[in-house]
């Protein structure tokens, strides 16, 4: 009923114009995103994109350290534990005199479980960071791609109005009908 009202006001249906940018290229936004992270979304006029980008890879990052600390920590207590103890002064002394207390006993298996477990979280992480890096320069690729490709015209619209619904409802096989009240949301574009 709306496109019908459209075509007899005007007479006929605008195509939609495509606006293609030659200064603008999908390459140049691809290479500059791998060279460094974000400038691919500056290029494109999407700066806002930059922080979150930036900090879901020092949150990595920092996560990827953390873990490796651990796995140093744990491997190195292990190294004590299957080789001579550590003398006073050596690197994660005090670590080795706490596990090794009575009370604060930690077995070989949890210790090697808990190494494997911080080797296994830093390469996610590390992992995780070519993922972001990946995935920003694609980001930035499809926005280069669709920057001019379309336009909005006047041909988008959205109209709502109220509805009513007839259901039927069946008792003791004698169909009656229901009258539901309803909205109705009509997109064109």
């Amino acid at each position: 009923m709306y496109l019908s009202t459209a075509i007899a006001q005007t007479g006929t249906i605008k195509e939609r114009i495509y606006h293609p940018d030659s200064a603008h290229s999908a390459p140049k936004a691809v290479i500059r995103s791998l060279m460094l992270p974000g400038w691919g979304q500056v290029y494109n006029h999407h700066a806002w994109r930059v922080p979150f980008i930036y900090g879901g890879l020092t949150f990595l990052t920092i996560n990827a350290i953390h873990n490796q600390q651990y796995y140093h920590e744990y491997l190195t207590l292990s190294r004590y534990r299957n080789s001579n103890p550590p003398k006073k002064g050596d690197p994660y002394y005090e670590e080795y005199v706490r596990y090794s207390r009575r009370e604060n006993y930690v077995s070989d298996g949890v210790l090697t479980s808990a190494r494997e477990n911080a080797r296994r979280n830093r390469d996610i992480c590390i992992l995780s960071v070519l993922g972001v890096w990946g995935i920003q320069a694609i980001d930035a690729y499809i926005d280069a791609k669709m920057i001019h490709s379309y336009s909005m015209d006047n041909n988008l619209s959205l109209k709502i109005t109220p509805g009513i619904l007839n259901q039927p409802q069946y008792f003791q096989n004698i169909a009656t009908y229901s009258f539901v009240p309803c909205v109705k949301i009509i997109s064109t574009f």
